[in-house]
């Protein structure tokens, strides 16, 4: 290492002040690594070599070719994420956006948490990576006006060049060697303001598009190591059941099998092709011990959650009435396209997998405890691929100790996968619910109270915040993990008064994940839905209802936007009807404005009207592909989509029972509108279901008449 600089981003009126410190990385090109230093005080800042290097490892490396290399301690799976790093660096260095290469980050120790999730990535990225590729920028600059001895500050670069007022050009690769010697820069190392953006905050594809489309985007099985070997496991007919008794003499006997390996929960067959995998497997003869939720289904789990919610509270002095709202959800499968898979080779007391998961540091350590390395999760190491779709379900790496303990018994390297109907009968959901509303008035309609207690069966989080100390909370006592969650996310952003969030934690032995937006998807949705029902006995209209009594500014705008947009309060056909609803959350505001028709009896949705603050929009198109692709996941789940449990097993197996939207029922007209207040990098990948989900369901109880209040609306499944 060089020497510590530190950067301060600029400020724009309701950015947040952050230091992020930056160093020069001793090596033959330009290389600038950065974190996020918390506000470390100046005169600790300067750290030795040694330390710096051990707490840090977002790079950033100029190639002699001009090329830039970025590492991403976060992982893509859909959402976008490398194209908007990829614009910031762009846009700090003055190069051009395909000059720009991200790598995906292995399991690494020095981070604190490499977790993909809460829509953290580019909240906590987008500083760090403004000020190493302004670092960078400014070395550069420095290099060439001491090779050139001129001024630095009447220098100028654009798209990989630096120029000179007297027209000698210098391209940022021959520059490269000379720029990682600079000890001090010449000019500011400091981020560009906003206002002289040019990339971001432009409408912009994605840089792996063509990747995408062309089949070239590499995922785990896509990965080609010699000798890994096609595996796949039989699994129980019940959640979590296990292994009994296997007879595998059939199977072994087949043309490609190689081995057969009994896993516990499972047994798992490893032949030359896939497909003889598959057809051995079905020749295992297995009985299983039946899994701890063998006795339950639907029915049964209703029953305990609504037990659970217990008595009412009571009202705050003054109430005169109090109304009551009731709500029910399902468990939900994540169903992302890509279903688990995981590359292994566990030889000589070292193991290696490439995974696409959301916890790079939590698999690391699954899987070193499968192993019997618990000790020593350092003997794994963990590559980080891309993942196709993840939604809460990659927090968990079954498919990664599988193919070590696999990998291990046979000696060699495999190439496991999972089946759709594997993901869907055996994965991990999103958990069911009950939810009481109260909402308490007193004279005159005076709201004086609101009252939300959920019944939710224990969301397991044994990757805790992605570090390890929370993961180690989350997995001896996932209840109080789930709790302090709970309590930090779940706000009602509206002046009712005495207002209150309780979550009734029930056991209950079905394996669960975090979903997208995670207790919000129902608590969220349920709020905004009985905002609606309140302004229906207030006799006043729910957008007036939500101006007069919203505590954000923020919201109000994004509201104002949609009903703007909408047209709310338009005439519209009968059976025809508007809903809208709201959400502030991971740093950004929301509003949906939803038009459906009910006339032929299943809802129609026609149109669908988004507002979003997202403070600084890095990526719009991506912003308004990520709204889009939650508004549809809202419908799915809010219609048609749901898990069934029969007697411990689950009911569906595929996209063709879990009935989720296709692009037919997906409406033509889909707006996304960016309002901005401030400078602030907000989430995005989370936001957009919750308000999504309660619009249409509004908009439906307006066009029935009646507020649903079970979910999916059109389940045919009891």
């Amino acid at each position: 290492m060089a020497d510590t600089l530190e950067s301060d981003a600029p400020v724009s009126e309701g950015l947040d002040r952050r230091r992020f410190l930056t160093w020069v990385v001793a090596s033959p090109t330009l290389m600038i690594a950065a974190r996020l230093g918390l506000d470390v005080p100046t005169a600790q800042a300067a750290q030795p070599e040694e330390t710096a290097a051990a707490t840090m490892n977002l790079y950033l490396t100029l190639q002699e070719d001009g090329r830039v290399t970025t590492t991403l301690p976060r992982t893509e799976m859909g959402q976008g994420i490398t194209t908007a790093v990829a614009m910031l660096v762009a846009e700090e260095l003055d190069v051009a956006l395909d000059a720009v290469s991200i790598l995906h980050e292995d399991a690494d120790s020095r981070w604190f948490t490499q977790l993909t999730g809460m829509s953290t990535t580019m909240r906590l990225l987008s500083g760090p990576l403004r000020a190493a590729a302004a670092d960078a920028r400014a070395r550069l600059v420095t290099a060439a006006a001491l090779r050139w001895r001129v001024l630095a500050p009447t220098l100028t670069t654009a798209r990989g060049v630096v120029s000179a007022p007297d027209g000698r050009r210098a391209g940022y690769g021959e520059l490269a060697q000379d720029a990682a010697r600079v000890v001090l820069p010449l000019v500011s190392t400091q981020p560009k303001p906003v206002s002289q953006y040019t990339l971001v905050g432009q409408p912009t594809g994605r840089i792996d598009a063509r990747d995408i489309v062309t089949g070239a985007t590499r995922h785990a099985l896509d990965l080609d190591l010699p000798e890994a070997l096609p595996t796949v496991v039989a699994r129980p007919p019940t959640l979590r059941g296990t292994v009994r008794t296997v007879d595998d003499a059939a199977a072994r006997a087949m043309g490609g099998v190689v081995d057969v390996v009994s896993l516990g929960t499972g047994v798992a067959v490893v032949a030359r092709t896939f497909g003889q995998a598959l057809a051995a497997r079905a020749a295992l003869r297995i009985t299983w011990t039946p899994g701890p939720a063998s006795a339950l289904s639907d029915a049964d789990i209703r029953t305990r959650l609504r037990d659970g919610i217990g008595a009412r509270p009571l009202p705050p002095l003054f109430t005169t009435r109090t109304l009551e709202g009731r709500f029910d959800f399902p468990y939900l499968a994540h169903a992302p396209m890509e279903t688990q898979s995981c590359v292994a080779r566990v030889q000589g007391g070292l193991a290696e997998v490439w995974v696409g998961t959301q916890d790079p540091k939590h698999a690391q350590r699954e899987v070193a405890r499968a192993l019997g390395w618990a000790l020593t999760p350092w003997k794994v190491t963990v590559h980080t691929v891309r993942a196709g779709g993840g939604f809460g379900r990659r927090f968990f790496n079954e498919a990664a100790v599988e193919a070590a303990l696999v990998s291990k018994a046979i000696g060699k390297p495999v190439k496991l996968m999972w089946s759709r109907d594997d993901d869907m009968r055996h994965g991990r959901f999103r958990p069911a619910s009950h939810h009481r509303i109260l909402a308490h008035l007193g004279l005159g309609g005076r709201i004086l109270g609101w009252h939300h207690r959920a019944a939710i069966p224990t969301l397991e989080v044994p990757h805790g915040f992605g570090d390890v100390v929370t993961a180690l909370v989350g997995e001896v006592l996932p209840e109080v993990t789930g709790a302090v969650f709970f309590a930090l996310s779940q706000k009602l952003p509206y002046s009712f008064g005495q207002v209150s969030h309780e979550l009734r934690d029930i056991s209950i032995p079905i394996p669960t994940a975090s979903f997208r937006s995670v207790f919000t998807s129902q608590v969220g949705v349920s709020n905004e839905v009985f905002v609606d029902q309140l302004a229906r006995e207030l006799q006043v209209d729910p957008v007036t209802l939500r101006r007069e009594r919203l505590d954000s500014n923020r919201l109000k705008a994004v509201l104002n936007k949609v009903v703007a947009e909408g047209q709310w309060g338009r005439a519209l056909p009968p059976g025809v009807a508007q809903g809208v609803a709201v959400l502030e959350e991971w740093g950004s505001a929301i509003a949906h404005l939803i038009e459906v028709d009910v006339t032929g009896g299943t809802p129609r949705v026609l149109r669908i009207v988004i507002a979003a603050d997202v403070g600084l929009p890095i990526n719009p198109k991506g912003i308004e592909a990520q709204l889009q692709g939650a508004a549809v996941d809202a419908m799915s789940t809010t219609l048609s989509a749901g898990i069934h449990i029969d007697a411990g097993a689950v009911r569906e197996s595929s996209y063709a029972d879990y009935r989720w939207m296709r692009m037919k029922h997906v409406p033509a007209d889909i707006q996304v509108h960016l309002v901005r207040s401030d400078d602030r990098v907000g989430g995005v990948g989370e936001l957009g279901y919750p308000s999504a989900a309660a619009a249409l369901t509004n908009a439906i109880a307006r066009a029935r008449g009646t507020m649903p209040t079970r979910f999916p609306i059109l389940d045919e499944g009891v």
